[in-house]
């Protein structure tokens, strides 16, 4: 059944795909983003400055079933703001409770957050995967702001009757994707040796493909009230099986070299690049086995046709 939705961040990596997916199964959107832009597949576009919680949402949430809030202040590895918690807080936090106080007065059934895997935490051990029902235990101010954010969407789920859902991703990849995954694929295109061919780490990704899938399920589901959810390929890839994916989608030889772990992390340390020995070396998985249980839900798409479709948008729209 066909609904009316508020998509916020409809401009967005995330907030793109799904725009396009849910006005080709019929929905009526409003989009909101920050560009004055008509949006192909919106009803209606609003332009919304900077998120925060003195944003009047009310002609905006006029007759919508469903809010999807994809707009946030995002992760930065360049932080400029002198205090990156308090301007986290204010749009991430403020900005998405007022959103969801707004909603609920206005009879809005069902409020979709996109979170992030950062509010479990930065890393795992090795076959240890994150659990939905973990106490979590962020570390940065995004993910802390997140936690936040959620802690006070589920009070006043409680408080209102307003059914909320969070989805939990990990890193999210597909066509036009941004960040430290375009930066590993043009390291793959130039044909650089990299000293990446031994790693035996895991990380959870999800390809944009899977993670629309599950936004979507999450709209109708009757189970999806008030839980947390983790969604991922349900592939687990170490770097080097990461990169050798990337070099296989695209068509062009892996040069990896196997140089042990153990030498890459001193030696990345050591130029005070403690961060990037944690992406590259570091692994973080989750565990989507509440996901398929309570929403009966697979990922669509394998591991290889997402990164295979990062190259060829055309390429999963015909093997689905």
């Amino acid at each position: 059944m066909s609904k009316r939705i508020l998509l916020t961040g409809a401009t967005g990596f995330v907030g793109k795909a799904l725009l396009a997916e849910l006005a080709r199964q019929g929905h009526a959107i409003v989009a909101t983003s920050r560009q004055a832009q008509q949006l192909a597949g919106a009803e209606r576009c609003i332009q919304m400055d900077d998120l925060d919680g003195d944003i009047d949402w009310q002609q905006a949430l006029l007759g919508i079933d469903v809010v999807i809030h994809a707009a946030a202040r995002v992760h930065e590895l360049h932080e400029q703001a002198a205090d990156p918690l308090a301007e986290f807080r204010r749009a991430n936090v403020d900005g998405t409770l007022s959103l969801a106080r707004q909603a609920a007065e206005a009879g809005v059934c069902r409020f979709v957050f996109i979170s992030s895997i950062k509010v479990s935490g930065e890393q795992t051990c090795p076959g240890t995967p994150f659990r939905a029902d973990d106490v979590p235990r962020p570390i940065d101010p995004y993910g802390i702001s997140k936690l936040e954010a959620e802690v006070g969407l589920l009070a006043l789920a409680a408080e209102t009757g307003m059914e909320v859902v969070v989805v939990r991703p990990p890193l999210v990849y597909g066509p036009g994707v941004k960040g430290n995954f375009a930066s590993m694929i043009k390291l793959v295109e130039k044909g650089l040796p990299l000293p990446l061919g031994a790693i035996h780490n895991k990380r959870s990704l999800v390809g944009i493909g899977n993670l629309i899938d599950l936004l979507v399920r999450c709209l109708n589901h009757p189970a999806a009230a008030n839980q947390v959810f983790f969604v991922s390929d349900g592939q687990d890839l170490s770097t080097t099986e990461l990169l050798l994916g990337v070099a296989e989608a695209m068509g062009k030889p892996a040069r990896l070299i196997p140089v042990p772990a153990g030498m890459l992390q001193f030696g990345v340390k050591l130029l005070g690049k403690k961060a990037m020995a944690q992406r590259l070396l570091g692994s973080l998985q989750v565990d989507i086995s509440k996901t398929r249980e309570v929403l009966g839900w697979t990922p669509p798409y394998t591991a290889k046709e997402e990164l295979r479709h990062c190259f060829d948008p055309s390429y999963r729209s015909i093997t689905r």
